[in-house]
Order: C-alpha cells, then sequence, then structure tokens
C-alpha cells in the first residue's frame, strides 16, 4: 500500500510513520510539510520514507501532485494549531484541505482518513476551532466515505507543542505556572493509540464515518502536570496564578515570539470547561488503549525517541 500524509511531519504523522515502519514494513509512505526544519529531522529519523518539502496550498511549480499518484490512501493530518498570525488558520486548515481534496480527486485515491479535533465540539470560538470546523465541513461535504477522526488534546514522541513544550518548560526554569485552580478537567489521548485506530482505518476500507475520540482518563490539569513532572523527572515547583494574570502574561509573551506555544485563545479553550464525550473506541477498532501513567512514561523515558526535540 502506498499512503499519503500531506502534513505528516508533525505530531501525529511522525508517530504514524513510526507504527507503520514496524507493523507494515513494506507500505510505501510519502510525506509532504512545509516545515523544512521538522522534515530534515525526519528524514534522518525514518530514511525509507519519502518527504517532500513544500506548501500543500500550492500545486503549480511544485512536486508532490505528481508525486501522491499511486498512492492507495490518504490520511489528512495538515492543521495550524497556534500562530500570532491570525491569516494562517485559514491557510493551514481551510485552503489546504480544498487544494489537496482536488488533488485526491485528480489521482483517484478514494481512501481518506481525515484527522479532525474534538474542538468542533467545543464552545471555544477561536479561530483554530473556527477552522478545523470547516475544514471537518469540507471532507464531510466532497467524501462522504472519509473516516473522520476527532482526537482530544494529544501527547507523545515529537510533541512540540502541548505537553512536549510543558515538559522542556518544567525540566528549565524553578517555577511552573498554573492558571488558576487548575481544577479543569483534561482528557488526553496517547498519540501512540491514536496512531493504531489510523493503522486500522487503513486496513479495513468497511470503517466509516465520524469519530470522537477522546481520552479514557479524565484528569484535572494540575493533576496531569504533576504526572508530567514526575515522567520528566523535573524538580520545578508548581505555583497558581490569577487567570487574567496569566492571560496577561501570555499576551505580552505573544508579543515577543513570533509562534507561542501557548497563547490567550488556547488559555480559553483550557478553562472553557469542556468534557467530551467517551465513546468505546477500543472496541470499535480493536485496540488495547494504554494507561496514561504508562503513555507518559513511554513519552518522555523510553530510548527510542524521547530525546528527539522537534523545532518549534
Amino acid at each position: 500500500m502506498r499512503v499519503f500524509l500531506p502534513g505528516g511531519a508533525g505530531l501525529v504523522g511522525l508517530n504514524l510513520i513510526a507504527l507503520l515502519q514496524g507493523s507494515h514494513p513494506d507500505w510505501e509512505l510519502l510525506v509532504v510539510d512545509k516545515k523544512l526544519e521538522a522534515v530534515a529531522i525526519a528524514q534522518k529519523l525514518f530514511p525509507a520514507v519519502a518527504f517532500i518539502s513544500e506548501d500543500l496550498t500550492l500545486t503549480v511549480g511544485q512536486q508532490w501532485p505528481a508525486a501522491m499518484r499511486g498512492c492507495d490512501a490518504c490520511v489528512m493530518l495538515q492543521a495550524e494549531i497556534g500562530t500570532t498570525d491570525p491569516s494562517q488558520f485559514e491557510r493551514n486548515n481551510v485552503l489546504s484541505t480544498k487544494v489537496v481534496l482536488e488533488q485526491l480527486k485528480q489521482a483517484g485515491i478514494r481512501r481518506l482518513v481525515h484527522v479532525s479535533s474534538s474542538v468542533v465540539n467545543s464552545a471555544a470560538t477561536d479561530l483554530y476551532t473556527q477552522t478545523k470546523r470547516s475544514q471537518e465541513q469540507l471532507v464531510l461535504q466532497q467524501w462522504p466515505g472519509a473516516v473522520v477522526l476527532r482526537p482530544t488534546l494529544m501527547f507523545g514522541w515529537f510533541d512540540r507543542k502541548h505537553l512536549g513544550w510543558l515538559a522542556r518548560f518544567m525540566q528549565k526554569l524553578p517555577l511552573f505556572p498554573i492558571p488558576g485552580s487548575g481544577r479543569f478537567i483534561r482528557q488526553p489521548l496517547y498519540v501512540g493509540d491514536f496512531c493504531m485506530l489510523i493503522q486500522r482505518c487503513l486496513e479495513d476500507p468497511g470503517l466509516q464515518g465520524i469519530y470522537d475520540i477522546t481520552g479514557l482518563e479524565k484528569v484535572s490539569y494540575l493533576s496531569l502536570m504533576r504526572q508530567l513532572r514526575w515522567a520528566v523527572n523535573a524538580r520545578t515547583c508548581i505555583i497558581h496564578l490569577p487567570i487574567p494574570l496569566f492571560g496577561f502574561l501570555l499576551q505580552l509573551w505573544a508579543l515577543i515570539s513570533r509562534q507561542p506555544a501557548f497563547t490567550r485563545s488556547q488559555l480559553k479553550a483550557l478553562t472553557a470547561g469542556d468534557e467530551f464525550e467517551v465513546i468505546a473506541w477500543p472496541a470499535i477498532f480493536a485496540v488495547t488503549p494504554t494507561p496514561l501513567a504508562e503513555a507518559l512514561r513511554i513519552t518522555y523515558q523510553d530510548p527510542r525517541f524521547s530525546q528527539v526535540e522537534m523545532p518549534f
């Protein structure tokens, strides 16, 4: 099987490659991602995979439209999660999807697995949420037989944002700030488990429809940070800051950093109080979920990829 992975040099894509190379070494994988530094690292880690560093919103003069012809399936992964440039959400989440879907049709690729997000069901109204909803609607309108997976917050190897960034923050600084009480419920999803679901979708063409993929263990943000601190063997002291002050500091940080790892809109999403439905995805996809504590241990202590740091 030949599999096309647009946006495949990110968290899910690299973990999916690691999984598929172990379980299906005969499959050919094509990754197209515009992040040059990430692609350079990925090529060294996975030399048997074909990588092209190009912008998925462009087709004229680009290699990827011709390269993906002959693929049997596509796992759509490209997404803008956090940036201070509002236009990039529309470009990377919506425009790229329109272009990729058109190219899939021209190439005759019939199998599509789209990685959406739990935020489409969220109370949040930020640009990420809005454009992810638009992206999903494009897929559902143009590809009725697609599998749409909506994961919650994910963590695992190659995580440059989310828990990956927080882990590095913990290891470097003596104080670790928590917004408010920190008792917001989180339902973290181990990306290794999520990639097993994607693999099942590629193996079983009978799987279709929309699936909300939520982490099975509910945990407060404070508890999650304590478990993360243990996993990375950090000695940082956790402190609590009022949410308005926390948001103000994030706003100041956004003025300094071109690509902040945590934005004010993400703070609003964190504190919105969303709790997502849990379906019986282990039974539906015939996979065995990894307990949260074990998943954190693998992510930050397993020697295979735990020390790989992706560029921000």
